[in-house]
């Protein structure tokens, strides 16, 4: 491996996998790094309420403020434009490109996001689905 694969390499960085574990051999941190490490830094920020840690305020995509609203075009570009702006403000590895949100069951509340980025180091082009639910505890019986 070249140096200029090394720098391109680290400069996506390695951390610990989340959720947190360990390994069943020899019971060692579970880690994660390049392109995986991103993706779920990308989940762990799509998954935080904004405000939820006490030292970084200002992160996570506060996507919990849209559960139980209508599904209309107006929730798709605001859900698209927290996801723009959460990802712009704590993940400063990837360049987004375009965010599409798709109501794949209305009834149910089922939304799949899309993010279309560029690692801005290696400028090499990656998306990423997360699949979210609007109606959460819908399966309760009457």
């Amino acid at each position: 491996m070249d140096r200029k694969q090394k720098i391109d390499s680290s400069f996506l960085g390695s951390g610990w996998a989340f959720p947190i574990a360990f390994s069943v051999g020899d019971h060692s941190l579970n880690l994660t790094k390049s392109e995986q490490n991103i993706n779920d830094s990308i989940d762990l920020i799509l998954h935080t309420r904004t405000g939820e840690r006490s030292m970084e305020p200002q992160f996570g995509s506060g996507l919990q403020q849209f559960i139980f609203r209508k599904m209309d075009e107006t929730l798709k570009g605001e859900m698209a434009d927290a996801i723009n702006v959460s990802l712009l403000q704590n993940e400063p590895r990837i360049t987004v490109k375009n965010v599409r949100v798709e109501f794949k069951d209305q009834q149910n509340g089922m939304v799949d996001i899309g993010i279309d980025y560029v690692f801005n180091q290696t400028n090499t082009r990656h998306n990423y689905v997360f699949p979210y639910h609007l109606n959460e505890g819908t399966n309760l019986r009457k």
